[in-house]
């Protein structure tokens, strides 16, 4: 079984997305955790997001950003992808706007397994292919069916 597949769910898969601003993706990305995550919180999520983008950018370059946090009250490790529909700036390496995201959300205690699934997952958004067939979705069923296939 695929990575991603373990950790995304088609109601965390947004194709399109709207986002201005990194503080208002962010919000967005909240909502979107905490719609069917009845244990974590809203301004928790979003506090804590926003608290590890301050430590550095999670831009990689190449358009790709990972946030990524550890959090109180999160079960199992929960991925969320997003495609925009127009890139934003992001303080990424290579001062690239950033036009795709996956975001990760593991328990607060899980500090290895963190580590383990961010390398893992910024592995495959280096694929190009991969990163390519993702901006190619125009839907958010595609996009989730794209990212589950993996690097295949």
């Amino acid at each position: 079984m695929h990575l991603l597949s373990q950790i995304l769910t088609p109601e965390r898969t947004v194709c399109h997305a709207h986002g201005p601003s990194k503080k208002r993706l962010f919000e967005t990305i909240a909502e979107l955790v905490c719609a069917n995550e009845p244990l974590l919180h809203y301004d928790n999520i979003l506090n804590h997001l926003i608290t590890r983008e301050k430590l550095g950018s999670t831009g990689l370059g190449q358009g790709i950003a990972i946030p990524h946090c550890r959090v109180g009250n999160c079960t199992q490790p929960l991925g969320a992808l997003l495609s925009l529909e127009k890139p934003i700036p992001f303080d990424a390496p290579d001062d690239q706007p950033v036009d795709l995201l996956f975001v990760l959300l593991v328990p607060e205690e899980a500090r290895q397994q963190h580590l383990d699934i961010l390398a893992n997952i910024a592995r495959l958004f280096n694929q190009q292919q991969f990163c390519g067939r993702l901006r190619a979705a125009r839907d958010s069923s595609t996009l989730y069916e794209v990212a589950c296939s993996g690097a295949d």
